[in-house]
């Protein structure tokens, strides 16, 4: 089971990181539900002392995701949130960081009303229009934070583009891929020096685990999330790692689903009569298409749709029989949630505003039912208006 340099997407996923059981042969990596590792000797162990430390399971899923995003090491952590305060942890007091201004409202919470507090700024700009990235850059400045595509207004930043940006200027560039996945975007090949994800979402993409990674390119990043993980002890469980190692597996297939259910409903809804706008990356009114068939395979399965008010948007996430109103995401069956009273609460209602989330805006994480039925279902629920 040794792969090559050459190795595909889909034999990367199913294999990276994972070899028979040493002891049994068992063909999937076991759940090492162990606190703690018996030593052969004083200074003599078989690789692992703690759990919080390390643990064959959650390595395992390490290796894996690192090598699905290209990267040189991954650290697993307890939720995709104490990924981002990992990362943030290579910062120090006084440091100015560039954010998308559309990012996921978890995050903004995180930079405004913790993060604030120990020392660190944060400008909060389209990352989409690199001159405005540039303009933002302080000598202060030591990271851009990017989520493209956005969530939930679908929107693209160009990651070689500010890459080459960040990096002139000796500035880390970290990129969200939750919302695309390593089967849709790949940054590392676009020049991010980390990448994260809630594997919560995709990555696992069953619905019944919680957790996050970063991958790092550079060495020093790669030592010192590895003191990070250690010190602060936020660890992603071996079960939940053990779910996500089942979830990679089938990375591929369902991605593919994803893509073509999205762009599917996407489609739809852009005709349908009383949807007043649809925001997609495959839509051919997209503003930037072009850029999203350069640096995507697909379009994904998220997108968002306006109804033009709080009423209509209600009567139709309540009005829907197979999809399910709940917030996350990235998982097989449908989802679909209201932005502005669920994952965007926490963002002030001006700053909401401004970025499009109003309160007619409607998110749906596409599954990968069967496209008819989840047609059906959005025209009944559509037909209540």
């Amino acid at each position: 089971m040794k792969l090559t340099d050459k190795a595909g997407f889909s034999t990367t996923c199913i294999h990276a990181g994972q070899e028979p059981d040493a002891a049994t042969g068992a063909i999937i990596t076991p759940i090492y539900q162990t606190s703690t590792y018996v030593q052969e000797g004083l200074g003599r162990h078989k690789g692992h002392e703690y759990a919080r430390t390390s643990n064959p399971t959650r390595s395992a899923l390490e290796a894996n995701i690192a090598a699905i995003e290209g990267g040189t090491a991954g650290f697993a952590f307890a939720s995709g949130m104490a990924a981002i305060s990992a990362i943030t942890s290579l910062l120090r007091s006084g440091d100015h960081v560039i954010v998308t201004d559309n990012t996921y409202g978890g995050t903004y919470r995180l930079f405004e009303q913790v993060l604030r507090r120990y020392g660190l700024t944060f400008t909060y700009v389209d990352t989409s229009d690199e001159a405005l990235v540039e303009r933002a850059i302080t000598p202060a400045t030591r990271m851009i934070f990017v989520e493209t595509p956005t969530n939930p207004i679908l929107r693209l930043t160009d990651i070689g583009r500010v890459a080459a940006l960040a990096h002139a200027r000796d500035v880390t560039l970290v990129v969200d891929n939750t919302f695309a996945s390593p089967y849709v975007q790949r940054p590392i090949e676009h020049g991010a020096d980390l990448v994260m994800h809630s594997t919560t979402k995709y990555l696992n993409g069953h619905s019944d685990s919680v957790g996050g990674i970063v991958v790092a390119r550079h060495e020093p990043q790669v030592e010192w999330l590895k003191f990070v993980q250690n010190a602060a002890g936020a660890i992603l469980g071996p079960f939940d790692a053990w779910l996500v190692l089942r979830g990679t597996k089938t990375l591929a297939v369902r991605m593919a689903q994803h893509n073509e259910n999205g762009a599917a409903l996407a489609g739809y809804l852009a005709r349908h009569p009383k949807v007043e706008r649809t925001y997609y990356p495959g839509l051919p009114d997209h503003p930037q298409r072009e850029l999203a068939m350069r640096q995507m395979r697909g379009f994904g399965g998220m997108l968002s749709f306006d109804l033009g008010s709080l009423a209509r948007a209600k009567a139709v996430l309540e009005g829907v029989r197979l999809m399910a109103l709940a917030e996350s995401l990235g998982g097989v069956e449908t989802l679909i949630c209201h932005p502005a009273s669920m994952t965007h609460a926490s963002v002030p209602p001006d700053r909401r505003a401004a970025l499009g989330i109003t309160d007619g805006l409607v998110r749906i994480s596409a599954g990968i039912e069967d496209i008819a039925d989840l047609i059906a279902d959005l025209d009944q629920a559509l037909a209540r208006l």
